[in-house]
C-alpha cells in the first residue's frame, strides 16, 4: 500500500482535513494491541483456508508474514507510517510489504469493527488476570500483617471519632475482605469476555461460511456473540472494567486517608516507611506520606475516566460509532493508573512500622461506654434504658472531671441499682475485644477464623 494511501479510500477525491486526520488517528494509543490484533488475524486466516478463500501456500504466507510483524513490534522496530490510522491497518501495511498479494485477500468478510473489539477483548483478559494476581498480593500482604499482629489493640472509628476499641488486625482485616470483594468483582468480568465478536463484519454479519465457533475457541473464547449489530457496538465490559477500577480506587483511597491520618503526629499508630515517603524542600525534618497522597490522588483520577466513557455511551446509537475510540484511552489509562497504586499500596503496607504503644495508649475508657450498658443488659436491664443509664454514667464522669473508670462504686449505685462490684471488671480493654464473639467480630478467635479464610481463598486462587 502506497505511503498515505487509506484502506477505505477508493471513493474519496479530496484529501482529509489535516486536524480530523490527527483526530482520527488513534494508532498511538491502539498500538498496544498489536499482539492480540495478530493473533486474531492469523486465526482468521486460518478459517478463511478452511472456506476456501485463501490457498494452503497464501494461509502460511501470512502466517509467516504476522510472526515477522510481531517480532518488529517484540523488538521496537515496527516503523510506524503516516497511513497507519490504527494497529489493523499497520499490521495489514507492513504484511503487504513482506509477502505481497496475499496479505489483500485477508481482509475478506471482516471489518475494523469486530477487529477492534476482538483485539480489546483479549486484550483484557490478559489484563485483568494480572491485575488480579496483584490484588491478591495485597490482600496476602495485609492478612500476613494482620497474622503477625493479631494482639495490638487500637482505638475503632466512627465519624474520625474514638469509638470502640478494636484489634490493629480486625482493621486490616476490614480491607483485606474488601479488596476480597473488588477482586471477585473484576475477574467475574472474565464471563463477559467469554464470548468471540470476530465474524460480525462491520455490522450486519460475514457473508462467507465461516466457522465462528471454531474460530473463537481457537482465541480462547468459550462461546461467540449471536448479534453482528450488539457485537461490533458492545462496550459494555469497558464500562464495567472502569467502574470496579474506580471502585478499587476509591477503597484504596480511604485506605490510604486513613494510613495519611495514622502517620500523623497527633495519632502516631505507624511511621511510613523511607522508602515510600518524601522529604520536603524547605523543612528537613519533615517525612511526607507521598506514596499516600499519590494512591489517593489517583484513585479520584479512576472515577473520572469511568463517569467520562459513560457519558460517551449514552449519546451513541446503536453499532459501531468513532466515538468508541474513546474506550482505548479510558481503559488503557484506567489500567496503567490502578495497576500503579495496587503496587504502591502493597509496598507501603508491607514496609510501614507499626507503632503498638502508640496505638494502645490512645485507648481510653470512655471507649467502654457501650460495655457498659451491655453489662446492664446482662442484669436483665433493657438495652435502651441500659443505654440511657450509661450516657448517665458518662455525664457524671464529665461533671467530675474523671475518666468513667474513675467513679466510685457508689456514684454508679447512685445512677442505677444494677450495678455492683462486678462491674469494675469492665474497664479491661482485652476483656472487650474479647466479648465479640459472634462471626465478623474483633475477638482473637473471630480474627483467627477471619485469617484462616482469607487464607484459604488466597491457596484456591495461587493457580490462576
Amino acid at each position: 500500500m502506497a505511503e498515505g494511501k487509506k484502506l477505505w479510500g477508493g471513493r474519496f477525491s479530496t484529501p482529509i482535513d489535516p486536524l480530523l486526520e490527527k483526530l482520527n488517528r488513534s494508532i498511538d494509543l491502539d498500538k498496544r494491541l498489536y499482539k492480540e490484533d495478530i493473533q486474531g488475524s492469523k486465526m482468521y486466516a486460518e478459517s478463511l483456508k478452511v472456506i476456501g478463500m485463501l490457498t494452503d501456500y497464501e494461509c502460511k504466507q501470512i502466517i509467516k508474514g504476522l510472526d515477522k510483524v510481531k517480532e518488529e513490534w517484540d523488538s521496537d522496530k515496527f516503523d510506524i507510517k503516516s497511513s497507519d490510522e490504527d494497529i489493523h491497518t499497520a499490521n495489514e501495511r507492513r504484511l503487504k510489504e513482506l509477502i505481497g498479494e496475499p496479505a489483500t485477500k485477508l481482509h475478506v468478510g471482516r471489518s475494523r469493527n469486530d477487529q477492534v473489539i476482538t483485539d480489546m477483548k483479549l486484550w483484557m483478559r490478559s489484563s485483568i488476570t494480572e491485575l488480579s494476581s496483584n490484588l491478591r498480593s495485597l490482600v496476602k500482604t495485609l492478612v500476613t500483617r494482620a497474622d503477625r499482629e493479631i494482639d495490638v489493640k487500637m482505638p475503632g472509628y466512627t465519624h474520625l471519632q474514638r469509638a470502640q476499641p478494636v484489634r490493629w488486625s480486625h482493621y486490616l482485616l476490614s480491607y483485606a475482605w474488601t479488596l476480597k470483594n473488588d477482586h471477585d468483582s473484576i475477574t467475574n468480568l472474565l464471563d463477559k469476555l467469554g464470548a468471540s465478536p470476530l465474524g460480525s463484519g462491520a455490522l450486519a454479519g460475514n457473508p462467507f461460511p465461516i466457522d465462528r465457533e471454531a474460530l473463537a475457541h481457537k482465541l480462547g473464547f468459550n462461546s461467540v456473540t449471536k448479534n453482528s449489530m450488539q457485537a461490533v457496538g458492545d462496550r459494555d465490559f469497558c464500562a464495567e472494567f472502569l467502574f470496579y477500577s474506580s471502585m478499587i480506587g476509591i477503597h484504596l483511597s480511604r485506605l490510604a486517608e486513613d494510613l495519611i491520618l495514622y502517620s500523623t503526629k497527633e495519632f502516631g499508630f505507624v511511621t511510613i516507611s523511607e522508602s515510600h515517603s518524601t522529604g520536603s524542600s524547605l523543612m528537613p525534618q519533615k517525612r511526607n506520606p507521598d506514596s499516600l497522597e499519590l494512591i489517593r490522588g489517583i484513585g479520584g483520577s479512576l472515577t473520572g475516566q469511568c463517569c467520562g466513557f459513560l457519558t460517551v455511551l449514552k449519546g451513541t446509537p446503536s453499532t459501531y460509532n468513532k466515538d468508541l475510540q474513546c474506550d482505548k484511552e479510558a481503559v488503557f489509562s484506567s489500567y496503567d493508573k490502578l495497576m500503579s497504586i495496587v503496587q504502591l499500596s502493597e509496598g507501603t503496607v508491607r514496609t510501614l512500622h507499626l507503632n503498638s504503644e502508640k496505638c494502645e495508649a490512645a485507648l481510653s475508657t470512655d471507649m467502654l461506654a457501650t460495655d457498659l450498658a451491655y453489662y446492664l443488659v446482662r442484669k436483665g436491664v433493657a438495652f435502651r434504658d441500659a443505654h440511657g443509664l450509661a450516657g448517665k454514667v458518662v455525664a457524671a464522669a464529665e461533671q467530675n472531671a474523671v475518666d468513667i473508670d474513675k467513679l466510685e462504686l457508689e456514684d454508679l449505685k447512685s445512677i442505677s441499682c444494677f450495678f455492683d462490684a462486678g462491674v469494675m471488671k469492665i474497664w479491661n480493654y482485652e476483656n472487650s475485644l474479647e466479648q465479640y464473639q459472634a462471626t465478623g467480630g474483633t475477638s482473637r478467635k473471630c480474627v483467627l477464623e477471619q485469617i484462616m479464610e482469607l487464607e484459604a481463598w488466597l491457596r484456591h486462587h495461587s493457580g490462576v
